[in-house]
């Protein structure tokens, strides 16, 4: 979500004359868009500033000016915070507020110091934001759905992002079109509980993301559908059923679990049941054999034990993931888990950690290996930093390196998988 708003600041700067540079130090602006899900985002986030503020007074002595700017969800929780320690920073706003950039830059010029915008506005900021003509590559981010209602104990995006938002039909399907008119063979949409979307066609009838899906499918040049991020109670008949009809929807789905324990499970306010996970993950293999499948994992939440994580190890072997993401539990200022009891020390959840992250890791090289020998096709959209090579995305989200002439950048090839290696595959072109 932060790439693709970061694209879309650049849509709306360029009018202005900005266009984008390789090094903050030829910068006139520089903005860092940031996150706060992981722990440490504020220190590292101040540490980048200060950085930054070296640079800034250096142009400054060569009579030139940079401004400094603080977006995202960092920006929204610690705003007033932001400008008392870093007076520098021209403009801190959240992410609801970005399309507002022009004026606030503006602002700056007529001599307002310091800009803070981390209100949640009366207008949708989707509908202010230019139309965006470039796909950067021939894989393309595209945002539906923004917010979430969902208030896990331990997450700050309801506080940050606000209330789940789906954009209408028609606004996503037009920039769908301008996408792949621009080259996007690939679009990957995007929400924070993106399976929530719930957007409206021109005739106020409310579409399902699986309704999407089916619509964006038709669109001539589109030849491979991704979503991202989803809630296992959103996992809706509909929705496995387009994994099953629908062959542009690839066969990987990140679907975050957090937890194997019922309990934990239930302090987290996730609303579902180990059991009501393992059993969409059973219609979904049942709709589409061949699906990959990826996790979130949070080990060391208040008051889990060892047969809860126990819990949370038998689930991952029930499952068999092609990947996942897991980290230690840490706490967000304002979030109902951080003043639970039961807080446990970090040397627990660093053993917890280490324990499931090789699980994770065994079980990702296994599916890894059941590649070798099968020939697949891959989206080729990065340069390998060996000469005659190109680096691309198999249906799975796999990595995959091969001597491709680089005439080939952005298609998707039939590629011959002949060896794994840490994250990686290697494969011949067919």
């Amino acid at each position: 979500m932060n790439v693709y708003d970061s694209q879309r600041m650049v849509d709306l700067l360029a009018p202005l004359g900005y266009a984008p540079v390789d090094e903050a130090a030829a910068a006139d602006l520089v903005i860092l868009n940031t996150c706060h899900i992981r722990e440490k985002a504020t220190e590292k986030l101040f540490s980048e500033l200060g950085r930054l503020q070296e640079t800034q007074q250096a142009r400054a002595a060569q009579g030139s000016e940079m401004l400094i700017a603080v977006a995202g969800c960092v920006a929204q929780a610690e705003g007033p915070e932001i400008q008392r320690r870093a007076p520098f920073v021209s403009m801190v706003f959240g992410p609801q507020t970005y399309h507002q950039l022009p004026e606030m830059i503006a602002k700056i010029a007529r001599g307002a110091g310091q800009v803070l915008n981390t209100d949640f506005p009366t207008e949708n900021k989707f509908d202010s934001l230019p139309a965006a003509t470039v796909a950067r590559n021939a894989s393309a981010f595209l945002s539906v759905q923004e917010g979430c209602d969902k208030f896990c104990t331990f997450c700050v995006v309801p506080y940050t992002r606000g209330a789940e938002y789906s954009r209408p039909v028609a606004a996503v399907l037009a920039e769908a079109e301008r996408l792949i008119a621009a080259g996007a063979v690939e679009l990957t949409l995007l929400g924070q509980n993106v399976n929530a979307y719930h957007g409206q066609d021109a005739d106020g009838a409310v579409w399902s993301l699986a309704r999407l899906c089916v619509a964006l499918a038709e669109l001539p040049g589109l030849q491979r559908l991704r979503y991202t991020t989803s809630h296992p109670l959103e996992m809706t008949d509909d929705l496995i059923a387009a994994h099953r009809d629908l062959p542009v929807l690839m066969p990987f789905l990140h679907l975050p679990v957090q937890s194997g324990s019922d309990k934990i499970l239930t302090a987290m306010n996730r609303r579902h049941t180990a059991d009501a996970y393992r059993r969409v993950i059973d219609k979904l293999r049942a709709a589409r054999p061949e699906i990959g499948l990826s996790s979130d994992f949070i080990v060391g939440f208040p008051g889990e034990t060892e047969a809860d994580f126990a819990a949370t190890l038998q689930l991952v072997k029930d499952v068999g993931y092609a990947q996942a993401y897991s980290f230690k539990y840490s706490r967000r200022p304002g979030t109902p888990a951080a003043a639970m009891p039961g807080q446990l020390t970090e040397d627990v959840k660093d053993a917890r950690l280490a324990e499931l992250q090789t699980l994770l890791l065994a079980q990702q090289q296994a599916f890894n290996q059941r590649s070798v020998g099968q020939t697949l096709p891959i989206l080729f959209d990065r340069v390998s930093k060996y000469p005659g090579q190109l680096i691309g995305r198999s249906p799975y989200m796999q990595a995959v390196h091969a001597e491709v002439p680089a005439d080939q950048f952005g298609r998707i090839l039939p590629i011959k998988i002949t060896s794994v290696g840490n994250i990686s595959l290697g494969g011949v072109a067919v």
